[in-house]
């Protein structure tokens, strides 16, 4: 590809780049173009003047600026077959009934001049393969065999006029070694606006990042454990929540299993002091029997039935619940009212 000459687009001198890239070398300049356009039109005013210089024609065509060239750098077509014609070589109209019915398939061809408007480029065969050098493209665009008809075709169908160009073309470098091997193209080159497009575009991100390298205190790099960190930290939070919520759970659970036992101890009964053993319980028992004992030996007859009366209501307390509503004197009263009954029938039954 280094060996294929290119000619990158230079204001509107696409003609120029255009005659170039064909022939494949520097071989015409803006001046030398000029200078056909300049004789075309002195050839022009001539054929004008035969009609008369004072005749309304003439005055008119010399009022008129010049139909082969302008101040952009543009040249029309009768330079363009003019400046080729020095090289021996035809432009002969691609699609025209006369070329049509020679049914000469493209790829037998040599060149190809195609124009759209003000804009002209070469298609051209180097060594056995074809070549798009469009002065438009950051380089030459490798058309296969295949592609090459449907390409012109489609040049045809956006409005191109295609030129085919007759004759012997001089020699160059990129034929001679492009007959030998073979090119391998893996990217399409970019218009040189697309190319221009992405390089603006890389300079505004260059410019963002050394915007950013400098927030960052001119590392040079963005500090990764600091992204590491802020991604420790979101986790953490995360994390931090989820046992929120379990301790608000927990929480609620222990304040109701509390509200339960509140309830609870408000239905059973509180009782103050400890309960004595059943050591205790029998001597103070004892105590209370030989106290009441003597009483009685010291009362009259007729109180004791008062006194067994009153035992016999007292006997009737263990048929209820004990433990829950029977204190520890009222036990003691029992326990002695059954000990004085069994002392009295042992002493009727005597008698």
């Amino acid at each position: 590809m280094e060996s294929i000459f290119h000619e990158k687009q230079e204001g509107s001198l696409c003609a120029q780049h255009c005659l170039n890239n064909l022939l494949q070398g520097e071989y015409f300049s803006p001046v030398e173009l000029s200078s056909i356009a300049h004789q075309l039109d002195e050839e022009e005013r001539m054929r004008m003047a035969e009609g008369g210089v004072t005749s309304e024609d003439y005055r008119t065509f010399l009022q008129q600026p010049s139909g082969n060239m302008d101040d952009s750098g543009f040249f029309s077509i009768q330079v363009i077959s003019n400046a080729l014609k020095v090289w021996g070589l035809e432009l002969i109209l691609f699609n025209s009934p006369e070329y049509q019915r020679l049914r000469i398939d493209p790829i037998n061809e040599r060149s190809f001049i195609c124009n759209y408007k003000e804009h002209w480029f070469t298609v051209r065969k180097l060594g056995k393969q074809w070549f798009n050098l469009n002065s438009l493209l950051t380089g030459p665009e490798l058309i296969s065999d295949t592609y090459l008809a449907l390409f012109l075709a489609q040049l045809q169908q956006e409005g191109y006029s295609i030129f085919v160009v007759k004759g012997d073309l001089p020699d160059c470098e990129a034929d001679q070694l492009l007959q030998m091997i073979r090119v391998q193209q893996m990217h399409r080159p970019k218009l040189i606006g697309e190319e221009l497009a992405q390089l603006k575009e890389q300079r505004v991100q260059k410019t963002d990042l050394e915007h950013v390298l400098e927030v960052n205190d001119g590392t040079g790099m963005l500090d990764e454990d600091e992204e590491e960190l802020q991604r420790a930290l979101a986790l953490s939070r995360q994390e931090i929540d989820m046992e929120d919520e379990e301790a608000d759970l927990r929480r609620a659970i222990q304040l109701s299993m509390q509200g339960t036992s509140r309830n609870r101890c408000q239905d059973i009964p509180q009782t103050s002091g400890s309960h004595p053993t059943s050591e205790e319980l029998r001597k103070r028992r004892e105590a209370y029997f030989e106290k009441q004992q003597q009483q009685q030996q010291q009362q009259p007859p007729g109180q004791l039935t008062h006194l067994c009366e009153k035992s016999s209501t007292s006997c009737e307390a263990p048929d209820r619940d004990l433990g829950d509503s029977m204190s520890e004197e009222d036990m003691l009263q029992a326990a002695v009212t059954m000990s004085l009954e069994t002392v009295r029938s042992k002493t009727e039954g005597k008698k």
